[in-house]
């Protein structure tokens, strides 16, 4: 059964769900939590379930983080969703599986996705109403249906974990037959409306990128699985959003040979370097209101430091990727908390 903490914005979320970008109101004294999700540029951290960046994921929660990225594997070798970096058949993680706020930083670490899962509601019903924080999975060898490992079992263990914490794709889509029409339609809900949020979004694993075995990536296998829930009428159930992973020129989405899985994509997630190298037109994805996380923004030219480049530096890429259209600046940079915690209007 889903946990349940009833939130004032649900209202909000339904009726924002079918009203078009352009009747949304944007006053120009309008602060970034008034603005719509999808216009505005948050922060976030790379890595952050690693003990080297945070002690515990508490402590990322604690960062003001737009952002937060997980590594999960699925592989038989192991059991369960292992979260860790470079260790495929055990987990390797600053997650407690907390039960209460209380535990958030008193029991061991180490723990599966559903302790990692679990940490973040704990934190969240300590912290009723926090901003809206962006989850980015990345699942290192794939989903493994065949070990019980799948999108629906994903689907079922956020559900357990989370519950009504999540931003769903129907969420988004309301009325609308898909993401992209939502999208497009200008249905994303402004920051406050999101407040006490979880957004989830999936991409293809490293592992799995360059696996010549691996025929059926995470993107693909979760936008099917989507496409599968909405036709039986249960698109309820679906927790994350699938991502365009790396960027590229045009519609990336062009690169799936299946047109009717287009659609259900309105994430995208590649290198900074490349979405401000000239060659990507970045504006698109603004005027269709697709989110765009821009990752290792420290690599921009000219390079800044990776962990601490100093606050005035480290502001600066952030106000330059946002006029670039980042909905997300990603960053390993954990010394900066106000810099994590910065939001902007988008372009």
């Amino acid at each position: 059964m889903r946990k349940s903490t009833p939130l004032a914005a649900a209202v909000l979320l339904a009726a924002l769900a079918t009203v078009p970008a352009q009747a949304q109101p944007r006053p120009a004294d309008a602060g970034p939590d008034a603005l719509p999700y999808s216009a505005t540029t948050g922060v976030g951290v790379h890595n952050a379930y690693e003990q080297a960046a945070y002690p515990y994921l508490a402590d990322a929660l604690d960062s003001g983080a737009a952002l937060l990225e997980l590594d999960v594997w699925t592989n038989a070798f192991g059991a369960g969703w292992r979260v860790s970096h470079e260790t495929p058949l055990w987990n390797a993680n600053n997650c407690v599986d907390a039960s209460s706020a209380a535990e958030l930083r008193s029991k061991a670490r180490n723990r599966d996705l559903a302790g990692c899962l679990s940490d973040l509601r704990a934190w969240h019903e300590a912290n009723p109403g926090h901003r809206p924080i962006q989850l980015k999975i990345e699942l290192k060898d794939g989903f493994n249906a065949q070990a019980g490992r799948g999108p629906a079992a994903f689907d079922a263990l956020v559900d357990r974990e989370l519950g009504d914490a999540v931003f769903r794709p129907a969420d988004l889509m309301g009325a609308h037959p898909t993401p992209d029409a939502a999208a497009r339609a200008g249905a994303w809900p402004s920051r406050d409306a999101l407040a006490g949020k979880f957004l989830i979004h999936l991409i293809p694993g490293t592992v799995e990128e360059g696996n010549p075995f691996d025929s059926l990536w995470t993107d693909v296998e979760y936008a099917r699985h989507l496409r599968a829930l909405a036709a039986s009428g249960t698109l309820g159930r679906a927790a994350a959003f699938p991502a365009v992973h790396r960027a590229g020129p045009g519609d990336p989405r062009e690169r799936y040979a299946d047109t009717g899985l287009r659609p259900w994509f309105v994430v995208f997630d590649g290198d900074a370097a490349a979405y401000a190298g000239g060659g990507v037109d970045t504006a698109w994805y603004a005027r269709h209101h697709y989110l765009l996380v821009m990752t290792s923004a420290h690599a921009v030219p000219p390079a800044l430091d990776a962990r601490n480049p100093g606050e005035d530096a480290a502001r600066a890429r952030v106000a330059q990727l946002a006029a670039a259209h980042a909905t997300v600046v990603s960053t390993d940079w954990t010394p900066l908390p106000r810099v994590l915690s910065t939001v902007l209007p988008r372009g």
